[in-house]
């Protein structure tokens, strides 16, 4: 599995991909706004975005798109790839499958639009905001290079719609929850209402099912990824690539047994031992 990075700020991108094992990286407006904010850096967006873009050299970035009309995110699409895919040969457009904001009104195609119009020429696309298996397969019928399902938020949801307390960074199990029916009898296991999944992991492996039935090249970008026990579970799912906050690819390479190994290691080394190095 690829590891994208999904930060904006530049410190943490650096230390990242200073590893070497960084793939590359995740933005959208949000990210972008809180990492300026942070630095005090007072350059302009734009060579904020190329201070990136060398930190990535040839590993892909994603820019994403203000949303709205399909005339209005193709136009933006094709400004942003023009103005910075001569600095990095991977820029990547992020652009969601369904922009509409109107709860009356939920349905939209002026996403899949965008992304068949951007495909065909050549720009690769990068899916966001997937909350069902159906709409990854859409999108990758659209020529997505990349879906983006977003697997903490659906954990979220399930546990907001049942009241449940929670922090943001609290592990919730690959198989679901389950909650006790009336006087602790028919046990059922919580979903969202809207998709009927049971998790966000759930999301994962059925887009990897439906992607391989049809053998759609579109590769899996598991977000929204809150601990690392979830990174190694969307790697189980068969995600392609999981784009991490800096914090999550820091807890991987944790465990308090290695840290007690190696104070025992260093306790251990003879004078004679360190010689040979």
């Amino acid at each position: 599995m690829k590891i994208f990075l999904d930060t904006a700020k530049l410190d943490e991108l650096k230390a990242g991909f200073s590893t070497g094992i960084v793939d590359g990286t995740t933005t959208n407006p949000s990210l972008m706004k809180k990492a300026i904010e942070a630095s005090g850096d007072d350059t302009d967006i734009e060579s904020y975005i190329n201070k990136i873009l060398e930190i990535a050299g040839k590993l892909p970035v994603s820019l994403e798109v203000k949303g709205g009309s399909a005339d209005d995110m193709i136009s933006q699409g094709k400004a942003l790839y023009k103005r910075f895919s001569n600095s990095n040969n991977h820029v990547v457009i992020k652009i969601p499958l369904n922009p509409s904001t109107d709860d009356t009104n939920p349905t939209s195609f002026e996403g899949l639009k965008a992304i068949k119009a951007l495909s065909d020429e050549g720009i690769p696309i990068n899916v966001t905001l997937i909350f069902t298996p159906e709409q990854a397969l859409l999108a990758a019928k659209a020529g997505a290079a990349y879906v983006s399902p977003f697997v903490g938020r659906i954990d979220d949801k399930i546990r907001k719609d049942n009241n449940m307390e929670f922090e943001k960074t609290d592990y919730f199990p690959a198989e679901g929850i389950e909650k006790e029916g009336k006087e602790g009898k028919d046990s059922t296991i919580l979903a969202e209402e809207e998709s009927g999944l049971e998790s966000g992991i759930e999301l994962v492996e059925e887009i990897r099912v439906i992607l391989d039935n049809y053998d759609m090249n579109s590769e899996i970008i598991a977000a929204s990824i809150r601990n690392s026990r979830q990174a190694r579970e969307a790697a189980l799912a068969g995600a392609d690539i999981a784009t991490l906050p800096p914090q999550v690819f820091n807890q991987m390479t944790a465990h308090n047994k290695t840290r007690e190994g190696m104070r025992n290691f260093l306790k251990d080394t003879i004078p004679e031992y360190e010689k040979l190095m």
